[in-house]
């Protein structure tokens, strides 16, 4: 049971350090002294920083394995229904 415990602190613990973390908090940090300084270039860096850790959070969500096998399976069928077409238009060639 200890172990449990223990894994699960550490679970927590690197989520809270994790690489989106620190990127939010960088983009938190950049925007809210750019507020506060008024300088345009830190609001804007800290609006893409904040967007962007976002963005990343989503990206590595997603299950691209499972895409890019639905991407080989539509590849498939579309070149199969490309040769079907050609060989239609081949016979219906031929019978003219």
């Amino acid at each position: 049971m200890d172990k449990d415990k223990e894994k699960q602190e550490i679970s927590v613990i690197g989520r809270l350090f994790s690489l989106e973390a620190l990127l939010i908090l960088m983009g938190l940090f950049s925007l809210g002294s750019g507020l506060q300084t008024g300088q345009p270039t830190q609001i804007f860096f800290g609006v893409m920083i904040v967007g962007g850790a976002v963005l990343l959070h989503f990206v590595r969500k997603k299950d691209w394995k499972k895409h890019w096998e639905e991407q080989e399976k539509l590849k498939l069928f579309y070149e199969m229904k490309e040769r079907e077409r050609k060989e239609r238009a081949r016979h219906d060639a031929g019978k003219k």
